[in-house]
């Protein structure tokens, strides 16, 4: 879907983006993470046309129109981290405003609104004035607004930033709707356990350069060597070690009074073995489970500092 390669951006002697390549697939959720300066924002905007790159190239789909072209332009939907709208107008003369600008036909326009409306729970708000809705309410209406021309791809840049828990989870919940739907979309943010509930894959960026990019799962198990599995053995730990220090795949990580930890890099489908191998040999255990990694402490690894 999205296309990203060798993207460069230069302000004089500072390099904000470095040779960026990236693809992201139809239908994904994409999160970039990275502190404050890393070069999300400055990617973004490039994506979306308001910025020119100093060298690469950005493509959507199978498309050969130049970035910041209309032809491109339709083709995304964007929400700024900073959204502007006009106080003195109704919800649907907003909307109606927007689809005006993208050539649509009022009856269509008409027909869109209360959808997206519905869709962003906002059907009520249809005769109100913009000034008069909350933080929250805005941002979603601005969600409406960038998808009110239909756009292949969905970009929005810090969408729950100053938002109070509330409407933080309302924004999440919507996003995961419109994934469900398979809307393609690329979302940038600092607060990294959302991102980890609703993003598919992630890229983190670090000093212009892109650090690590795809599945979190994925990433967490090649950073790690391996999955970490937690062993509560009740008697014969000497045993168990033994067993353990004997299969394949298997690291033996540490040994306490009655837990083992060990690292395993073969399939899945092969722990249940590890485990069937003890009881065979009368290892006696009441627990094992594997070790969740957070997308925070991948975050602290690849970029040795915290979210900004």
């Amino acid at each position: 879907m999205l296309y990203i390669n060798d993207l460069t951006k230069n302000y004089g002697s500072f390099t904000a983006v470095n040779h960026l390549t990236l693809h992201i697939p139809e239908g994904d959720l994409f999160g970039f993470v990275g502190p404050n300066g890393a070069g999300k924002t400055t990617t973004i905007r490039i994506v979306c046309g308001l910025l020119k790159a100093s060298g690469g190239t950005v493509r959507i789909g199978s498309t050969s129109a130049p970035v910041g072209s209309k032809e491109m332009k339709r083709m995304i939907g964007y929400v700024p981290d900073f959204f502007g709208v006009y106080d003195n107008l109704k919800v649907r003369e907003y909307m109606d405003l927007y689809g005006s600008m993208y050539g649509m036909y009022s009856r269509d326009i008409a027909k869109l609104t209360d959808d997206l409306l519905e869709l962003v729970n906002l059907s009520d708000k249809k005769e109100v004035y913009v000034d008069t809705l909350s933080r929250g309410m805005k941002q979603r209406l601005c969600v409406a607004r960038a998808l009110l021309h239909n756009p292949k791809l969905l970009i929005l840049d810090e969408p729950s930033s100053g938002l109070d828990p509330r409407a933080r989870v309302e924004m999440k919940e919507l996003l995961k709707n419109l994934h469900s739907m398979g809307i393609t979309i690329v979302i940038s943010s600092h607060i990294l356990s959302e991102l980890s509930e609703m993003c598919t894959s992630i890229g983190i960026m670090n000093h212009g350069h892109l650090v690590s990019a795809g599945r979190i799962e994925d990433i967490m198990q090649h950073l790690a060597g391996g999955k970490r599995i937690h062993i509560r053995i009740v008697s014969d730990m000497e045993n168990a070690v033994r067993i353990m220090k004997e299969q394949a795949f298997v690291k033996v990580e540490s040994v306490r009074e009655n837990e083992m930890i060990i690292s395993y890099g073969g399939p899945d489908e092969e722990i249940c073995r590890l485990i069937g191998q003890l009881i065979q040999n009368n290892v006696i255990l009441t627990d094992f489970h594997r070790e969740e990694g957070s997308l925070e402490s991948l975050f602290m690894q690849l970029t040795g500092g915290g979210a900004q």
